[in-house]
């Protein structure tokens, strides 16, 4: 019998701007192509999620960033993949003009307007609960 993986820990950051939230979409390559997401990516051993966080939008992004308060934690399962443990954290602040470094596209999107997205799957609650402005309302 094999033993199960635990969860892969997966960190990202909700940023808004000016009323509108910073969206990103995966490129063509890569596993879940063109889905959108929230900028972020996996922890590196010793690392911990806020500075996994930070480290991910300096290479994601350019931008050296303030990592806020822990919004949202959810465990999704994709199929043919492992389990997935999502941190969804707030960024009051950040220095730099975002520039694209590793998506097909980001753009800055009205709250309203993000369920008109394919988002990836861990990331559907949160954008409900961004939506309904139960977190980070205008």
């Amino acid at each position: 019998m094999v033993p199960k993986r635990p969860p892969l820990l997966v960190v990202a950051a909700v940023i808004k701007r000016d009323g509108r939230f910073l969206i990103a979409q995966r490129r063509t390559t890569g596993s879940f192509p063109l889905k959108w997401e929230f900028p972020g990516g996996k922890l590196e051993t010793g690392e911990s999620p806020k500075e996994a966080l930070r480290r991910e939008l300096r290479e994601e992004l350019g931008v050296e960033a303030e990592i806020g308060a822990e919004i949202g934690r959810y465990e999704c399962d994709y199929h043919n993949f492992r389990k997935v443990t999502l941190l969804f954290f707030d960024v009051p602040v950040y220095t730099g003009e975002p520039v694209n470094l590793a998506f097909q596209q980001f753009v800055w999107e009205d709250r309203h307007r993000l369920k008109e997205y394919d988002f990836l799957d861990g990331d559907l609650d949160l954008v409900r609960r961004l939506v309904n402005g139960q977190i980070l309302p205008d």
